[in-house]
């Protein structure tokens, strides 16, 4: 680099020789190739024209110095009042949470019903007594009110996204509202899901057949309901009118509402973004069949009456949970009308059962 007295050689030659043409470059001295107008330097890419106006070289800067790129994760989404009914096709929470939570919800609402089993235990010394009191129909009512457990984490966990996470907002988010809904239309929702409940029954019968026939002509094996952990019979078992109808009422707005804001609110809406509608809705109702077969552990010790049984068994119930996936896409993940079919559909069963159990 020249300095300034450099400078001032090289501007004096380049107005004696060129009359004030720039011939050659003030900072380094390379000649200029004849060019009419040059305001750069070829070779340090010298600003002349600033030579020209300051009489002086450009101040010099500093080389540039290299800043490592900084990555940040991606942000959750956080949803404001309006936002909250348009997410469709929009990523939430994970896989991770989609499936964990659900189980965790599962496993605190068993593992409550158990510590009540053995509080009765530690306070009554007599075991005929406790088995009477954990058989009887009365306490396999008041046990199903611990289904409210399963809300209670999905409904925590989801306040992060919600910028204001009130009650209202976070049912909303999982698909449990009515805003927005007239009263004809909310009839509709009540229609569409006493009407899917009469054809979760067929699907069911049409599956429990399907298996059983399946599991007759092809294995050999004949299915007798007696002592297969029927759920349904073992609820009705000395059952009277009281009952039935405590049973009915728990299943229509404990059962169904609690069970559709986990399974469909939560685990699929949280799936199908992430593995799209037709896996997020199968992983959906295999872990829902699954779930509801936890009971069967009781025969692990002889393996080929559990395979059977949970062949036979898990069937109806992958049957009526698909169903329940492909009604709540259907309604566009609201869960009016699916609550209804899940709680129609437990009473109708029930109800039958009981009265074949009358009459026959």
């Amino acid at each position: 680099m020249t300095d300034n007295k450099e400078f001032k050689s090289l501007d004096t030659m380049n107005k004696k020789i060129n009359d004030g043409k720039w011939m050659y470059c003030p900072k380094c001295g390379m000649k200029f190739p004849d060019i009419e107008v040059l305001n750069f330097c070829p070779n340090c890419a010298i600003n002349l024209e600033y030579v020209k106006e300051h009489k002086t070289l450009p101040p010099q800067q500093a080389p540039p110095t290299y800043v490592s790129p900084t990555y940040y994760k991606s942000q959750r989404p956080v949803l404001s009042d309006d936002e909250i009914y348009y997410t469709k096709g929009r990523r939430l929470w994970g896989n991770l949470p989609s499936i964990g939570f659900p189980l965790l919800a599962f496993i605190v609402m068993n593992g409550l019903i158990l510590g009540i089993i053995f509080a009765i235990i530690l306070i009554i010394p007599n075991i005929d007594l406790v088995f009477s009191i954990i058989t009887s129909p009365f306490f396999m009512v008041l046990s199903t009110l611990a289904e409210l457990i399963l809300i209670l984490i999905p409904i925590w966990y989801i306040k992060k996204y919600l910028k204001n996470p009130s009650l209202e907002n976070r049912l909303t988010l999982l698909g449990f509202t009515t805003k927005g809904y007239d009263r004809n239309k909310i009839f509709k929702e009540i229609l569409i899901g006493i009407a899917f409940a009469f054809v979760g029954i067929l699907v069911v019968v049409g599956a429990a057949i399907g298996i059983e026939l399946f599991l007759r002509y092809v294995f050999g094996v004949r299915i007798i309901n007696e002592g297969a952990g029927n759920d349904v019979e073992v609820i009705i078992s000395g059952m009277d009118v009281l009952i039935l109808i405590l049973i009915i009422l728990v299943m229509i707005f404990i059962v169904g509402p609690c069970e559709e804001i986990l399974f469909r609110g939560f685990m699929q809406r949280g799936l199908v973004r992430t593995l799209g509608d037709t896996w997020g809705i199968i992983l959906t109702a295999i872990i829902f069949a699954a779930i509801h077969l936890v009971g069967l552990i009781l025969y692990i010790l002889d393996p080929v009456v559990f395979i059977i049984l949970f062949i036979y068994l898990f069937a109806p119930y992958i049957a009526i949970s698909i169903m329940l996936g492909l009604l709540f896409r259907w309604r566009e993940e609201n869960l009016v009308a699916v609550i209804v079919t899940h709680g129609v559909y437990n009473s109708l069963t029930i109800l039958i059962a009981f009265l074949f159990m009358v009459f026959y």
